[in-house]
């Protein structure tokens, strides 16, 4: 042959590999470029392909070899169920809030705020401003960069009561992301088998955690303006418990907002039965208003953890979120820490502290809450008018979502499908019930992407009622 193109090389060579013996040996390169009168660098591209393909391999020093052809067999994981046994927690398809979709559909089910809501440019600049300095090469303190403690204790001594007694940066422990901080104070403070108290509805992180925690859940039921303090005090009384886990401001997914007498009568429950309540206070950045004032700042004999998260005013990158707590909780919660994650990556905390240190910050979360009611009030109007059997029992005055009713017999999971055949996403509302629903709900994003789609996914929400005869 007198042809020196690369790829006829191959082909011809592929030709002659399968009536070719596993492991018989190629021509020599030179031997090659002689036969196919081409250049070194033509046959040894040739070869590249035949080995690219897995036709042959290399031996250095040695030669080119025809590849055996591994036969397929399927893999025997069987001997894990005896090795593993059954499992504590009972594992699950990835919830809804965290599923990724195409462009093309009508999502309606995010957990995150979009991008275009986010301060793009503030953590970009955060981020190349951190890596240049010592915290892209060195270890931080287990509990957290100085500074950064110093800034959530200081957020809530700001609000802190004439009186109070505030907590100091010492009180504060840095984890890598809220849920992070759940799973520890569940392992720390509850530990496997005990009851933890459970508003109902609540956040599936929260039930998820505490399932993998291997504690015992004990629903509290919860409404639009949070719990009643009897049934509280009741659940206390007849489990033992000494941990509630709440979000006090703006619950995900009821949008409940704790009065300042609910604060006080839960407060005086939790302290009766020498109790913790774990507030999550996720949605601090994201009410219609900066005046939300966290349980926290109303305690100051350690009753209360408090738990607050970046992630949704900043950015999902940076994963970065605070646990205060006083006392020998908080020494349990360190040590918790330190052996999961050992410390927090010191290059997000800084990155984190820079962003939230920036008189801008302050711009740009006064446009997100304004942003959000819009957007709030767009899917609002667009279920009133295009799904009128969609009910709203409370607009939400925060966070990120609607809860929403559906009539009676609704067959929640169907229409899920349904809707997502026809192009919309959505979240059931099973995925917020740490035990049986209590009727037929589901949680509506209006934060993420493309809020103009809101009406087109208010009429697919429709249909795919109608076609339940709803």
């Amino acid at each position: 042959m007198n042809d020196g193109s690369s790829t006829r090389i191959a082909t011809d060579l592929a030709r002659w590999i399968t009536t070719a013996a596993p492991g018989a040996r190629l021509p020599s390169t030179r031997e090659l470029v002689a036969r196919y009168q081409a250049s070194p660098v033509t046959v040894q591209q040739a070869l590249r392909t035949l080995t690219a393909r897995g036709l042959v391999e290399s031996r250095p020093g040695v030669g080119t070899f025809v590849r055996a052809v591994r036969t397929a067999r399927p893999a025997d994981y069987g001997w894990q169920t005896a090795a593993l046994r059954a499992p504590h927690a009972l594992s699950g398809a990835v919830p809804t809030a965290l599923r990724s979709t195409p462009n093309d559909v009508v999502a309606l089910h995010a957990g995150y705020p979009d991008r275009e809501l986010l301060p793009e440019r503030l953590v970009r600049s955060a981020l190349a401003r951190a890596a240049r300095t010592e915290a892209a090469l060195t270890r931080p303190p287990t509990a957290g960069l100085p500074e950064l403690q110093s800034w959530f204790a200081d957020e809530v001594r700001a609000v802190t009561p004439l009186g109070g007694t505030p907590p100091t940066p010492s009180d504060v422990i840095i984890v890598p992301g809220s849920q992070s901080g759940l799973s520890s104070v569940f392992r720390a403070l509850v530990g496997p088998g005990q009851p933890l108290l459970l508003e109902s509805p609540t956040y599936w992180g929260a039930i998820l955690a505490a399932r993998q925690a291997g504690v015992r859940v004990v629903p509290v039921p919860s409404g639009p303006d949070g719990p009643d303090p009897r049934e509280v005090a009741r659940a206390f009384a007849e489990t033992a418990a000494r941990v509630l886990y709440a979000q006090p401001n703006h619950a995900n997914p009821t949008g409940a907002r704790w009065s300042a007498a609910l604060h006080e009568q839960v407060l005086t429950v939790v302290r009766e039965h020498g109790a913790f309540v774990v507030e999550d206070d996720w949605a601090h950045d994201l009410g219609d208003t900066a005046t939300a004032t966290p349980l926290a700042a109303h305690d100051d004999s350690g009753h209360v953890v408090y738990l607050r998260s970046l992630t949704k005013s900043v950015s999902p990158a940076i994963r970065v979120a605070a646990v205060i707590a006083r006392g020998p909780a908080r020494e349990r919660l360190l040590a918790d820490q330190a052996a999961e994650s050992m410390y927090v990556s010191g290059l997000l905390q800084a990155a984190a502290l820079d962003v939230v240190t920036q008189p801008s910050f302050a711009t740009h979360l006064r446009g997100l809450r304004q942003q959000l009611g819009a957007r709030r009030d767009l899917l609002v109007t667009a279920l009133r008018e295009h799904a009128p059997l969609a009910h709203i029992d409370r607009v939400p005055a925060g966070g990120l979502n609607l809860w929403v009713r559906l009539p009676d017999g609704t067959d929640v999971k169907r229409l899920a499908s349904d809707a997502g055949d026809a192009g919309l996403v959505i979240a059931p509302g099973t995925e917020w019930f740490p035990a049986e629903p209590t009727g037929p709900f589901l949680r509506l994003s209006y934060a993420g992407p493309n809020p103009a789609a809101f009406p087109t996914g208010a009429r697919l929400l429709n249909d795919a009622l109608a076609r339940q005869g709803l």
